[in-house]
């Protein structure tokens, strides 16, 4: 099966399963995460709140999270790859036989942070050799 495109995740699954301090930490991590596989995904949580994108991740609000993300996989996996990710069996079971699924332990072990460090530095040393570093350094001690 190809790598997905879609996610879809079960937001208070996921929060509770990874002790995440609030929904918006989780957000946070999630819309990096997905913007680093150059995937897209919708974070579904049950209740009511404002919903919102966050680049790549579409946060919905819903009366009912397993209804809204039993439809969202049941619409989308027809056109691309589609993977659930919830501890929930129910929703897993109905996604369907194309949708990738995964539990939340299972999704949060394989998570990798997104890491966003600019691996070359804008310092001139890493440019120079070591004879012109030490006679820079004479310089600046006025030697």
């Amino acid at each position: 099966m190809a790598e997905p495109t879609l996610y879809l995740f079960d937001g208070f699954n996921l929060l509770h399963a990874g002790e995440f301090r609030s929904p918006e930490e989780l957000r946070d991590l999630l819309a990096s995460w997905v913007a680093s596989k150059g995937a897209r995904g919708v974070l579904v949580f049950d209740g009511h709140g404002p919903d919102e994108r966050h680049g790549q991740l579409e946060v919905r609000w819903a009366e009912d999270a397993d209804t809204l993300i039993e439809r969202l996989a049941a619409e989308r996996r027809g056109g691309e790859q589609v993977a659930v990710v919830s501890s929930d069996e129910a929703v897993r079971g109905t996604s369907g036989a194309q949708v990738r699924k995964l539990s939340s332990q299972t999704f949060l072990a394989e998570l990798v942070t997104p890491v966003h460090a600019d691996r070359m530095r804008g310092d001139l040393r890493d440019k120079l050799d070591a004879a012109t570093l030490a006679a820079l350094e004479r310089l600046r001690r006025g030697q």
